[in-house]
């Protein structure tokens, strides 16, 4: 068990948590709260702040499985010398109440357990001041390209390793998840093109050739001036008399800005260089 000395309450801290719970196998079943854990993350920076985690005792030990099918999984004789809800309830209402709740699918599960859990010992859940559920955002913004929205298959997608099924675990790879679909979303914002496939492809480049029989190189189209080596040849997007033209005006041009005819000799030659 990972435990704090204190949790002071600032509401624009984000706090992370997950259960374990047992689940029904009858009608009428209750889901119960085997683990619980949890982290506060700055949201400025996203550090870890602080951690716990707990196992929990069931009131009704029989609805825990002897076996677990899960290799890393919860059973009936790891809970058994755990506290109960209510031993471990104050700790846990200092770490939710008064923050903003992030976790997978809490808002229809982990929430709901959590209010649960307090009413049956007679106690008012914790409250959030608001609440990021990373299975709706990452649906809307980030959709299914991974396969599906779960946790395991979404940390396989980023080669994060496999889900453990344990609490504490299960948050921190909640957030590295949110972080590398963050990243994603943000390149995929800023390089449309990149991101999209739409770059450039060797069919869109432009051949160099040389005279002086070395293999011709490739480049991208750039904005860059060619090279005035003799033996440099490109075909110019325009004719002799248009460039005459143009050279006339940038000669004018640089003359009122300097004030000066220095530039005669150079732009006298000018044809010869884009030859």
């Amino acid at each position: 068990m990972e435990a704090s000395s204190s949790f002071p309450v600032s509401a624009s801290e984000i706090v992370f948590f997950d259960l374990e719970t047992t689940v029904p196998k009858k009608a009428g079943q209750r889901f119960r709260v085997l683990e619980f854990g949890a982290i506060i993350v700055c949201p400025r920076n996203l550090v870890e702040l602080d951690s716990y985690s707990t196992l929990v005792r069931p009131t009704d030990l029989s609805a825990v499985a002897l076996k677990s099918g899960r290799c890393d999984g919860i059973t009936r004789e790891a809970v058994a010398n755990a506290p109960a809800f209510g031993e471990v309830a104050d700790k846990i209402f200092s770490i939710l109440n008064g923050r903003i709740w992030a976790g997978h699918n809490i808002r229809r599960f982990d929430c709901v357990r959590i209010k649960e859990a307090f009413a049956e010992i007679g106690r008012p859940a914790p409250m959030p001041v608001g609440m990021i559920d990373s299975l709706g955002v990452l649906t809307e913004k980030f959709g299914r390209r991974a396969g599906n929205m779960k946790m395991a298959t979404l940390a396989t997608y980023f080669g994060l390793g496999q889900q453990k099924h344990r609490s504490l675990e299960d948050v921190r790879m909640n957030l590295e998840v949110l972080k590398h679909c963050a990243t994603v979303l943000f390149l995929e914002s800023s390089l449309p093109s990149v991101m999209s496939g739409k770059w450039h492809n060797p069919s869109t480049m432009v051949t160099r050739g040389r005279s002086n029989g070395k293999l011709p190189c490739r480049e991208e189209n750039s904005r860059k001036s060619p090279p005035t080596t003799i033996g440099y040849q490109r075909a110019v997007p325009y004719t002799r008399g248009s460039l005459g033209k143009m050279t006339e005006g940038v000669k004018n041009l640089l003359c009122k800005a300097q004030e000066t005819k220095s530039f005669n000799s150079i732009l006298k030659h000018s044809h010869s260089l884009f030859r």
